[in-house]
Parts: structure tokens; C-alpha cells; sequence
């Protein structure tokens, strides 16, 4: 008897690698060495200049969308002639397989342009943009008839080209929604997030905050399920020092530069230890953002340069040195007024891995991970003086310090442990 090849998964991302996405690509690691088969699509570029080391173990094949312009801005048929070369055999060879599937899928694009425009005649141009790259996906999926599901990460662009492709093909979509992708409404307007979750074979998400919020928001059956980012616990490991190895004691935070992040709350904090004589070195590690400038500025008027640094965005490689420097672990989140958020951020439970002290505030899925006096410190978003007085204390207290490390290490190995979750 021949035996029929696995079933394979395609992977639809919205860009790949990323920096910031090293849960992505841990996933699709850990995923391929318990023998799932992946097929990767990119439909931006990613960033191959700097990489983590995961990303060149991962062997799924990856294939890049072609490159478009900018919508912005644009008239949508002046941008369509410009950018629909590369995609036209694609389109054909979906409209010859299938053109009522086709004609089925580019309807559907037509009425959400036409649900979510901005104004009269003025159409939502992003779903005719989506529904031409998920042309070139469902081409290039009729060449491997083996893969049985379409996968996307984050439930807005990367879901709806999957959403159409899924039409296009006749296979099963499913998606991960992080953070400000389930908040923010400019990203799933009006009610298609709910038209997502009711069309999606199944969904996951990496909070149980965001499972219930999703699940509330859908009526109808809907297979939601709370998935945790796991963390290699043997690659992120604690010093066996507890005593400061450096200097001056580190206050570590990391993320990139954005208003939920938190880092302007942080820096009036270093402030207030700068002012109280407390000694303490800030690093605030990250890619360039909206807040960039605003950072270095406030850095620069509170004559803070010989007390906090801004640093480019690193690898998992060289933050677990960093980890191994540090003192304190400090992520002041908060929520935005556009609804933006984090999940769990993945750099927080590296750093309780490796028996970090953290200081964070009880938003979002911080809580999940997070417990006040038992594995961490909480303090109110946006609270400065609570915020110093919280570091102050870990600075001063050795052996808190040591308590809350340690158990911030058993709940990750406990909970969060890639290789047991």
C-alpha cells in the first residue's frame, strides 16, 4: 500500500523574521520538531540583516509575497496598474481552477470595501490589496495539495488574506490574535473581527484575558483556545550569583519604542531615584518606534544621559547575557486611548526564566504571569512614584530581590515551559 505524504499547515504572516516576533518563530520551530510540516508565506520582507538564532534552524520553506507600494494615499486603480503584474497568472490560474469559488471571493472583498469605506464612494482599498496577494497564496497552494489548513498570526491583514484565500481554496482557516490586533478597531472595523471568528475553523490567543474578551464577543460556537507563549527554561536560565555583578545595579526593560510599553513612566521614575541619590543604571533596549524621539528627549531634559541609555533592538542571544547582568526586570505597560496593548510580553517571562525580579502593572495578561509580592512587583499604569518606590525597594532588598526571582523561575517552568505547555 503507498503511503499518502503528512498533511502540511501554511503559515500566512505578515512579515517573517522579525525582531519582535520571536514568539513566531519559536512557534514554527517548536512546531517542526514534533514533526508538523509547515509552509511558510511572508507577505512583507522581513528583517534578515539581524536574526535570531531560531530563525536559521526553522527548515519550512518560506516564500515572499512581491513587493507592492504604499495605499496610502493612492488612487486604488492607479495603484492596482502599478502593482498587479506579478499577481496576474495567479488570478488566472485561481479563476481558471475554480471561478465561482474566485468571482465568490472577490465579491466578498468588493462588499467589506464597501462596508468599512471611509466615506461616500470612497472605498476601504485595503481588502482589494488583501484579496490580490491571497490570490497569489491559493495559486501557489495548487501545487501542494498536501496542505489541509491555512494558519494566520495576528487576526487582522494576515487573517483576512487567509480568510480569502481560504474562499478561494475550499481549505480551513484558523488564526492567532496577540494584542492590539483584537483592541484596536481601526484594525478590524465595525464588525469584522466578529465575521472572522464565526467564518475561522478554530482560533487561539495568548491570554486567557483575551480568550474571554473574544469569546464574549462571539455568539455563535467558535473554538477559542488560550495558548500561552512557552520560553525554553534551559536556555534561559538564572545566574548562579545573586550578589550585583556589576558596578552600578541594572534596571533592564525591553521592547520597542511604543506608548504601551511604558517608557516615559519609567524614565520620570529614574528621575525620582536620580534626585533621591539612589544608584542605579537604566537600559532601555529596542527597535525605533513613534515614541523614539520622545524618549531621548525626556532622557535629555531630566540630565539623565549618564543614567539611562536607549540601545537598538538585539537577539535572544545577546538579551540573555543582558539578563545575566541585570538586576532589575521593569515593563511600566500600559493601555492606550486607542486601545492599544500587550498581551504577555515574551521579553518579561525571558527574564523571570533566568530569576529576574520583575516590576510591571496589572493590565491585559500581565496578571496571568505576574503575581504582586509573590513572583513580581504590580504597580498602578501610569503611577511614577509608585513605580520608583517599587524599584527603590528592590534595589535596597537583596534578599526580596532573591524570593521574588526565584519565583518568578518555578512559575515559568511551572506554566510556561515550552517544552511541557
Amino acid at each position: 500500500m503507498l503511503q499518502t505524504e503528512q498533511a502540511q499547515i501554511a503559515y500566512i504572516l505578515k512579515g517573517f523574521p522579525r525582531l519582535t516576533e520571536t514568539f513566531i518563530a519559536n512557534e514554527i520551530y517548536l512546531l517542526e520538531q514534533l514533526g508538523t510540516k509547515l509552509v511558510l508565506f511572508s507577505i512583507k520582507s522581513g528583517e534578515l540583516a539581524k536574526q535570531h538564532e531560531v530563525v536559521k534552524k526553522i527548515q519550512s520553506p518560506l516564500t515572499y509575497l512581491p513587493s507592492v507600494t504604499s495605499l496610502s494615499g493612492s488612487y486604488l486603480l492607479i495603484w492596482v496598474l502599478r502593482n498587479i503584474r506579478p499577481y496576474l497568472k495567479h488570478h488566472a490560474n485561481m479563476l481558471w481552477v475554480n471561478p465561482g469559488r474566485y468571482f465568490a471571493t472577490f465579491r466578498r472583498a468588493l462588499a467589506l470595501a464597501w462596508q468599512h469605506r471611509n466615506g461616500f464612494l470612497r472605498l476601504r482599498k485595503v481588502f482589494i490589496k488583501e484579496f490580490i496577494q491571497a490570490g497569489f497564496i491559493a495559486s501557489q497552494i495548487q501545487n501542494r495539495p498536501n496542505i489541509s489548513l491555512l494558519h494566520a498570526h495576528f487576526c487582522h491583514g494576515a487573517t483576512t488574506v487567509a480568510w480569502f484565500v481560504s474562499q478561494m481554496t475550499g481549505l480551513p482557516f484558523s488564526f492567532t490574535a496577540h494584542a492590539k490586533d483584537i483592541y484596536q478597531k481601526k484594525l478590524n472595523p465595525g464588525r469584522l473581527l466578529e465575521q472572522k471568528l464565526a467564518a475561522a475553523q478554530f482560533v487561539t490567543t495568548c491570554t486567557q484575558t483575551n480568550h474571554d474578551y473574544l469569546t464574549a464577543l462571539h455568539n455563535e460556537r467558535c473554538s477559542i483556545h488560550a495558548v500561552y507563549h512557552g520560553i525554553n527554561t534551559a536556555k534561559f536560565i538564572p545566574r548562579t550569583d545573586y550578589q550585583l555583578s556589576m558596578d552600578q545595579p541594572l534596571i533592564l526593560a525591553v521592547g520597542r519604542h511604543v506608548e504601551k510599553k511604558g517608557f516615559i513612566y519609567l524614565i520620570e521614575a529614574c528621575e525620582k531615584l536620580y534626585l533621591a541619590n539612589v544608584d542605579f543604571q537604566c537600559l532601555i533596549i529596542g527597535e525605533s518606534g513613534d515614541q523614539t524621539e520622545v524618549i531621548r528627549t525626556a532622557i535629555q531634559n531630566k540630565k539623565l544621559e549618564s543614567r539611562v541609555a536607549l540601545r537598538n533592538a538585539v537577539t535572544q542571544e545577546e538579551l540573555q547575557d543582558l539578563y545575566q547582568q541585570t538586576t532589575i526586570f521593569a515593563l511600566p505597560c500600559v493601555i492606550t486611548e486607542d486601545g492599544d496593548r500587550d498581551g504577555i510580553p515574551n521579553v518579561m517571562a525571558e527574564a523571570m526564566a533566568t530569576g529576574l525580579p520583575i516590576i510591571s502593572t496589572p493590565i491585559s495578561g500581565i496578571p496571568e504571569l505576574v503575581e504582586d509580592q509573590i513572583n513580581g512587583l504590580l504597580v498602578p499604569p501610569r503611577d511614577v512614584e509608585r513605580l520608583a518606590e517599587a524599584m527603590k525597594l528592590l534595589l535596597a532588598d537583596e534578599t526580596l530581590r532573591f524570593k521574588l526571582g526565584k519565583a518568578a523561575r518555578q512559575t515559568i517552568c511551572e506554566r510556561f515551559d515550552a517544552a511541557v505547555s
